[in-house]
Order: C-alpha cells, then sequence, then structure tokens
C-alpha cells in the first residue's frame, strides 16, 4: 500500500514510518518540523519506498494513499503551550483536512487521539466510556480540548460522510527518538541523570503514570490499520502497570548509576493525578497487549540517550 503518515518525523511517527518501510509498504511522511527531527528518519532518506514532504497539516492537502495516519500534533506540553492557538488549529484544521483527503480517496484513516481526553479522571483505570475531566479552558486546553474535538471530527465523518476512521488513544510512550528537550518525564529523568543534573519532579511524585514501550505501540497502530471493520469508539493503546513518578524517578537513577539529588516543584496546573488504561477493547478488537517490562524497555531507552549525547 501507498501510506501517508502525517507528523512522520517525530517520535512515534518516525517509528511507525520504519515499521511500514520493513513490511514493503510505500511510505509518504509528512511533517513541518515544528517538533519532528529530520534525524529521526535520516536513515530511511535513500529507500526507495520512502518519501518526504515538507508541509503543514492545517494546509490544504492534495496527495493520493490507500491508509492515512494522522498523528500530527506538538504532544507535550512544553511544545504545544508555546503556541496554543497553533496546537489547536493542527489538531482541528488537520484533522479537517485530512477527513476531507480520506473522504476524496475513499480511504480508511487514522487519527492518533491521546489519554489526555480523560484530563485529571475520577476513575482508574479509565475505560474509552469515561467522558473525561477537562478544564476547557486551562493552559492544556489547546492539546487536550484540540484532540477532543479532532475525535468528534472523526466520528462525525464515518457517520455523515461513511468514512472508514480508527481512533487511538495513546497512553505515555516512550523510547529511542523521544525528543531529549520535550520535558517528557522519561526523557527528562534519564538526560537529567546522565548528566548529573538534578532530577526534578512535579508535585509530591505519588501521581501515577503507565508507561509503553514504542514496539509495543507501533505493533497495535498497525494491527489497527489492518482491521477489516474497525470499531466505531476510540481504542485506549497503553500499558496498564501503573508506577508513581517518584518511582520511576529512582528506577532511572539506579538503572544509570547516578548519584543524582530529586527536587520537587509544584504540580502545573491541570496536571492529571493519575493515568492508567483500561485495554480491554484492544486485547478483544486487536489481540494485543504491551509486552515489553519497563526495565527492558529503560535499558533501551538509555542507551539511545547515550548515543545522542556523546554527538
Amino acid at each position: 500500500m501507498i501510506i501517508l503518515v502525517t507528523g512522520g518525523a517525530g517520535f512515534i511517527g518516525s517509528n511507525l514510518c520504519e515499521a511500514l518501510v520493513q513490511q514493503n509498504h510505500d511510505v509518504i511522511c509528512m511533517d513541518n518540523f515544528f517538533t519532528g527531527n529530520k534525524k529521526n528518519i535520516q536513515h530511511l532518506q535513500d529507500h526507495k519506498s520512502f518519501e518526504v514532504i515538507r508541509h503543514d497539516v492545517t494546509s490544504q492537502m492534495n496527495i493520493e494513499a490507500d491508509f492515512i495516519f494522522n498523528l500530527a500534533c506538538p504532544a507535550s506540553p512544553i511544545h504545544y503551550v508555546t503556541d496554543p492557538v497553533q496546537t489547536v488549529r493542527t489538531s482541528v484544521f488537520g484533522a479537517l483536512n485530512v477527513l476531507e483527503t480520506a473522504r476524496r480517496l475513499k480511504v480508511p484513516v487514522f487519527q492518533a487521539s491521546t489519554s489526555e481526553v480523560y484530563g485529571d479522571p475520577s476513575v482508574s483505570p479509565q475505560p474509552e466510556s469515561f467522558f473525561g475531566n477537562v478544564n476547557p479552558i486551562g493552559p492544556r486546553a489547546c492539546y487536550d480540548e484540540g484532540k477532543r474535538c479532532a475525535e468528534t471530527l472523526f466520528f462525525d465523518y464515518h457517520r455523515q460522510y461513511d468514512v472508514d476512521v480508527r481512533v487511538a488513544r495513546i497512553f505515555n510512550t516512550y523510547g529511542p527518538r523521544m525528543n531529549r528537550n520535550d520535558g517528557r518525564v522519561v526523557s527528562n529523568f534519564i538526560v537529567q541523570a546522565l548528566t548529573n543534573k538534578v532530577i526534578t519532579i512535579y508535585g509530591d511524585g505519588s501521581q501515577t503514570r503507565s508507561f509503553c514501550y514504542i514496539d509495543d505501540m507501533i505493533e497495535a497502530l498497525i494491527k489497527i490499520m489492518k482491521l477489516k471493520k474497525a470499531p466505531q469508539t476510540p481504542i485506549n493503546l497503553g500499558n496498564p502497570v501503573e508506577l508513581k513518578i517518584d518511582d520511576l524517578a529512582k528506577k532511572i537513577v539506579a538503572m544509570i548509576g547516578s548519584d543524582c539529588e530529586i527536587s520537587y516543584h509544584p504540580l502545573p496546573q491541570d496536571d492529571p493525578k493519575q493515568r492508567c488504561p483500561d485495554i480491554s477493547l484492544a486485547k478483544q478488537t486487536l489481540d494485543w497487549q504491551a509486552t515489553t517490562n519497563l526495565d527492558a524497555g529503560l535499558e533501551k531507552t538509555i542507551a539511545y540517550f547515550k548515543t545522542i549525547l556523546d554527538t
């Protein structure tokens, strides 16, 4: 197939492009390189089945493909709050342009949604039926509400125009090609520990996250692509093993062998206290669950950051 991946030079997007090329698909990587990195796809540039287009999804798209993955959007607070209006534009106008392209071509289209649509949840683990607890006017709303609106558009396009849509709510994912400066806890802690800086934790460290290794996430995305008939509901994708942020920091420091101190800072506004997916639907629909344990995934991620910090 010819597969378009918007946001294809990002962390998840570049790993997806690589996996699709390895499966002998023709891959078109579209990215405006606001947060995407050319180094993430450099090893694919000379492959006969790989093509890069510099383009912003908020502008009209004129392209041909058999399947579309829409992964275009800044996905970490440090990036999406830099230009919140553009974040909303990317989520909403980008979704509209991608959906119109899928409608014109009559091809399936995937939307990378996020666990952030659940906001600061009042239930845990979070099932797809939970409508969320989101502050619509807070500093994180540009991303949270932008992604929620994108979900609305996807399912409205299915109901109104019969577009074949697939939507996944992606929970915290980590691994090689993470941006060292994206403000996520895994990359933050690893870089701080490797450079012998103080480990910064926002809040008291008791808040939880559930971490899914990138290889497991890519396997799930490809399984969604291959569905003959996708469920008309979002699908949670993530690792349901919940971990305190404080315990993650101590684990990473111990694995690296650093003697870094840990410093605690006020929790940012609307930062969720819990994040854990109910993946029952993914198990049922995709026959999928995360299999990489945290220690193994962190070892590979630490090795990656050692490499890029030495260059």
